[in-house]
C-alpha cells in the first residue's frame, strides 16, 4: 500500500513515486534525470524549460514529504522501505531488519553513497545502481558489500517482485470502483472474453515508443513494429538524437503508469470466474502470438501500442495523431446524426481541459478470437475508460442504452467517451456516442 498510502490520493505523486521505483530496480537511470521525467511521465516537449517548468522539482518534494509521513505513521508491513534522497530521483529502496524503526533505520549508511553513484554516471558508467542498502543481500546489518549493477541485477528484480505487490495492491485500491453485485459472466464483453475455451490476454502499452516517436517526427507502423524496427529512418535523425533513442528504447519495457491499475482490476474480474488471465508488454510479443483463437485486451491507442492499429480497420472511431497540434485526435468516419466528424482533445497529458477515449469490442480478424481496446487520446483518457469498462453495472447500463445485451451473443460495438482532466485526473466521464459494429466479414 506504499504507493496509495505515501501519495495520499495525489495522482501525480502517485505516479511518480511508481515511476522512479520501477526505472531505478530496472537499472535505467539514465531515465531519472529531471527532463527525461518532465518529458517521459508529464508529457512536456522535449525543448521544455526545466528553470520555468518545475512540476518534476515539486512533485518529488511532495513524494519525499509523503514518504516520511506515511513511514513516520507506522503504516506498511513490507521489508523494504523506499526513500527519496533530497536533491535525487534515485530512491533508496532499504530492507529493514525485524524490529527496527524505518524511520531511524541506519542501514543507509551502508549504502552506495548518492556521490559515487553520481560520479559513477556522470563517467558514463550508467549502469550503477540505485542506492540500495546492503541489507539487501544479507541479515547481517554490519556486512558492507560495495555493489555495482550487474551484481546486483538478480536481487533488485526480486525486490521489484515484493514491491510490486505493494505498488499493484495500491493502485488497486486507488483505482477502486464501487462495489459490482453483477458478475463479468453476466455482462458484455466480459462474457466472451472470459470464456472456458479461450485463454485471454491483457497487453499494456510501450510509452517509451511514443518518446522516440517524438524525437523523430514520425510514426512507426505495426509492420515496423513487428519487425522490430523501431527507429525506421536512422539516416534523417542527428547523432545525438539517434543516440537518444537508443538509450531509450535499450531494455525497457515497462508500461504506461495507468496500465497496472486497469490490468489489476481486470484480473480481479477474472477471478470471480476462476479465469486465468496473463498480462504481457506490446513489446515483447509477436505478430504470431496474435495470430491465434485466443482473446486479447490491449491497452492505450496505437501511438503507445502499434498492435492496436491492426484492427482500426473495424472502427468508426479511429485515432490519428494530428501533426498540427501534436496531439492524438479521435477521427469519426461514420458519423451519425449530432455526431462531430472529429473529436479533438483541448487537453494534453496533465493538463486541464477535455479529452476523448474508446472502448471498443472487436473480432480478431481471421480467427475466432474477440478483442477488446481500451484507449485514450492521453493517460487520463485510457484510466477513464478503464474505469468504466470494469464498473460492471455502470457498463451495463450504457450498454443497455445500445441495446446489446448479454443474453443476445456476441455483439460488437464502440463507446467514444468524453472527459475533463484536471492535473492528470480524469473526471466527468460520459459516454458521448455508442455504435454497434458489424461482424468482419460484413465489414
Amino acid at each position: 500500500m506504499v504507493r496509495e498510502k505515501a501519495s495520499g490520493g495525489s495522482n501525480r505523486s502517485a505516479q511518480f513515486l511508481t515511476y522512479v521505483v520501477e526505472q531505478a530496480l530496472a537499472g535505467h537511470f539514465e531515465s531519472l534525470k529531471e527532463r527525461v521525467i518532465g518529458i517521459e511521465l508529464f508529457g512536456r516537449s522535449p525543448s521544455y524549460d526545466t528553470g520555468e517548468d518545475a512540476i518534476v522539482r515539486v512533485t518529488a518534494s511532495d513524494v519525499r514529504k509523503r514518504l516520511l509521513q506515511f513511514y513516520g505513521e507506522g503504516h506498511g508491513t513490507s521489508k523494504f522501505r523506499v526513500s527519496l534522497p533530497s536533491g535525487s530521483y534515485i530512491p533508496e529502496i532499504i530492507r529493514v531488519r525485524h524490529g527496527s524503526d524505518p524511520v531511524n533505520n541506519q542501514a543507509t549508511d551502508a549504502s552506495i553513497s548518492q556521490v559515487e553513484a553520481n560520479q559513477a554516471s556522470a563517467n558514463g558508467h550508467v549502469g550503477t545502481g540505485p542506492i540500495v542498502s546492503s541489507q539487501l543481500f544479507s541479515e547481517n546489518a554490519q556486512e558492507v558489500r560495495p555493489t555495482a549493477r550487474f551484481s546486483t541485477r538478480f536481487t533488485l528484480y526480486a525486490v521489484l517482485i515484493l514491491l510490486g505487490l505493494n505498488l499493484f495492491l495500491g493502485a488497486a485500491y486507488w483505482f477502486r470502483s464501487p462495489r459490482v453485485q453483477a458478475t463479468a459472466g453476466m455482462v458484455p464483453p466480459w462474457s466472451a472474453l472470459f470464456s472456458a475455451t479461450h485463454s485471454t490476454h491483457v497487453i499494456t502499452s510501450d510509452p517509451n515508443i511514443v518518446f522516440v516517436q517524438t524525437i523523430t517526427g514520425g510514426e512507426i507502423s505495426v509492420s515496423d513494429y513487428a519487425n522490430r524496427k523501431y527507429i525506421p529512418e536512422t539516416n534523417k535523425l542527428t547523432p545525438e538524437e539517434l543516440r537518444l533513442c537508443r538509450t531509450i528504447l535499450w531494455g525497457d519495457n515497462s508500461a504506461a503508469s495507468v496500465d497496472p491499475p486497469i490490468a489489476v482490476k481486470i484480473s480481479a474480474l477474472a477471478q470471480r470466474g476462476a479465469i486465468d488471465i496473463d498480462s504481457r508488454a506490446a513489446r515483447s510479443i509477436q505478430l504470431s502470438d496474435l495470430k491465434t483463437d485466443d482473446n486479447s485486451i490491449f491497452l492505450e491507442s496505437p501511438r503507445s501500442d502499434p498492435w492496436s492499429s491492426l484492427f482500426s480497420n473495424q472502427l468508426d472511431f479511429r485515432f490519428e495523431f494530428d501533426q498540427s497540434t501534436h496531439q492524438e485526435i479521435i477521427r469519426n468516419v461514420h458519423p451519425r446524426p449530432n455526431e462531430l466528424s472529429a473529436y479533438i482533445p483541448t487537453a494534453e497529458g496533465w493538463a486541464t481541459g477535455r479529452s476523448y477515449a474508446i472502448v471498443a469490442f472487436v473480432q480478431n480478424p481471421d480467427q475466432t478470437g474477440q478483442v477488446l481496446l481500451i484507449a485514450g487520446a492521453n493517460g487520463e483518457g485510457t484510466a477513464a475508460a478503464g474505469k468504466l469498462v470494469t464498473d460492471l453495472p455502470r457498463l451495463s447500463a450504457e450498454l443497455a442504452r445500445c441495446d446489446i445485451r448479454a443474453n443476445r451473443g456476441v455483439q460488437h460495438f464502440e463507446l467514444l467517451l468524453e472527459l475533463n482532466t484536471l492535473a492528470g485526473s480524469p473526471n466527468g466521464m460520459n459516454v458521448v456516442a455508442c455504435h454497434t459494429l458489424p461482424t468482419v466479414a460484413g465489414r
